[in-house]
């Protein structure tokens, strides 16, 4: 084969495939007499040059030369991202969607030479063939090599897969074992990245199991299964298995994080336990979701709370919960969903209402904090929303809508619904509520109200649906 010159002065831009994620860049190459020079990976150019090209954080650089005209190398899927570009030569490229999904077993291919590369997914089939001397082929990955990996194989000759190569398989150099990799039919799909979802036997970690499932490669954790303020969690898992991390594991004792006890077990859980997963989903490139609270303001503003608001939190635990937000802010790929008055599947105001509704006792309620109820659920649904969507990280509010309401309107509402009196339940303030305390007693935002971009059905519509499930 003769050789090609290299294309000067290409704009970069992506260009997108038929295989989700997988995209080809054309790299702005400067040459003159004395040769070229290009910027083969620029972090900030290229993830601002299109969609699907992500900052993934690579950790190695490989090349692999190749001598000779027509070597040809195997189709393998590694669990991490690659970034292939060629240093001289051209190459005919091969990739064949290995993962689990409708497209699974598509195919593109082109060709490379120093002025073009392509972002090669995880679980995406990676292969080539040589077009000229001397190629050196080169490829950042963002995990180091594991014998602990998995990787999933395809055949180069595969007949499904019907890869066109420019020079027949029997006339090149192939190894021995990428000639008895699987046919497609045979072929294993590599699985999504896992998901571990924290803090599991809560009510929103019931919702959240609800929402995604069960699933080999989620993984739902409890106190009793995984420890996050141990030491040594850090390598507790092969993170760089995971994807996602979803921490709905809280201390919320709001009263007793007031006592010396709680204090140290408020910390623990809402800001050493956090700081520990922040730091394990920034060294491993994982989406941290974490669950903030109302807490985190003194209640005074006038109207609702936007994502932009600066925290101010009354008491402790609003206080670790503000520092948890802050130590999750930093973390390159997080969101923060911020929610109030949440009800699930567990102990809850709702359910201590119509429990008293049921026996006959007429509660006083709190009638001077304001706020919207919340479902586990929809929280649920707004955390699946958000990573399914790749939205925009930071904060994100999520409540019910309709107009704000007083504890006191609730436990009314709860009555009605239930088919009790509401006048049997009477308004007090909060300062005479818990004028008779025994113990310590944590100061609560009169304000709880949070605005959202979406706040979809009412908080009465939620609760009557609660109730009637």
């Amino acid at each position: 084969m003769t050789s090609v010159s290299i294309e000067f002065g290409k704009t970069l831009s992506v260009r997108r495939t038929p295989i989700p994620g997988l995209v080809v860049l054309d790299l702005p190459v400067h040459g003159d007499a004395r040769g070229w020079f290009k910027e083969n990976w620029q972090r900030a150019k290229m993830t601002a040059a299109g969609i699907d090209l992500p900052d993934f954080g690579p950790v190695q650089n490989n090349i692999s030369f190749n001598d000779a005209v027509g070597t040809t190398r195997g189709i393998h899927a590694e669990p991490w991202d690659k970034y292939v570009s060629v240093a001289t030569g051209r190459i005919f490229g091969a990739w064949v969607d290995l993962r689990e999904g409708d497209t699974f077993g598509a195919v593109f291919t082109t060709e490379l030479d120093p002025s073009s590369a392509i972002f090669v997914p995880r679980g995406v089939g990676n292969s080539y063939q040589t077009l000229e001397p001397d190629t050196a082929y080169t490829y950042l990955v963002n995990d180091h090599w594991s014998p602990d990996a998995t990787y999933t194989f395809l055949n180069l000759a595969d007949e499904t897969a019907s890869i066109d190569w420019p020079i027949p398989l029997d006339e090149v150099e192939i190894s021995a074992k990428d000639k008895e990799h699987p046919r497609l039919a045979d072929v294993v799909p590599m699985p999504p990245k896992k998901m571990l979802i924290t803090g599991a036997n809560g009510q929103l970690g019931r919702a959240l199991r609800a929402e995604f499932g069960d699933h080999p490669w989620i993984e739902y954790a409890s106190r009793e299964d995984l420890d996050l303020t141990a030491p040594g969690l850090d390598a507790a898992r092969r993170w760089r298995d995971y994807g996602t991390i979803i921490n709905s594991a809280a201390y919320t004792s709001v009263d007793q994080a007031e006592t010396p006890e709680g204090r140290r077990d408020a910390w623990s859980a809402n800001v050493t336990a956090v700081a520990a997963l922040a730091r394990v989903a920034t060294a491993n490139g994982i989406t941290l979701v974490h669950v903030s609270s109302d807490y985190v303001f003194d209640g005074d503003k006038t109207g609702p709370y936007t994502s932009d608001d600066v925290a101010s939190p009354l008491g402790v635990y609003g206080q670790t919960k503000a520092a948890g937000d802050a130590i999750v802010s930093v973390v390159p790929r997080h969101y923060i969903v911020r929610t109030s008055w949440v009800i699930g599947d567990g102990r809850n105001f709702v359910r201590t209402m119509a429990g008293l509704a049921e026996r006959g006792v007429d509660p006083k309620v709190v009638d001077d904090q304001t706020g919207r109820l919340t479902l586990a659920s929809d929280v649920a649904s707004r955390i699946a929303h958000l990573l399914r969507s790749g939205a925009p990280i930071g904060v994100h509010n999520v409540t019910s809508g309709g107009e704000p309401a007083s504890w006191y309107d609730v436990a009314r509402e709860v009555f009605r619904l239930t088919g009790h009196d509401p006048d049997r339940v009477s308004g007090v303030s909060t300062d005479d509520y818990f004028a008779a305390a025994d113990g310590p007693v944590s100061r609560r935002p009169r304000n709880s109200v949070l605005e959202t971009a979406d706040p979809g059905a009412t908080w009465q519509q939620r609760l009557a649906e609660y109730l009637s499930s």
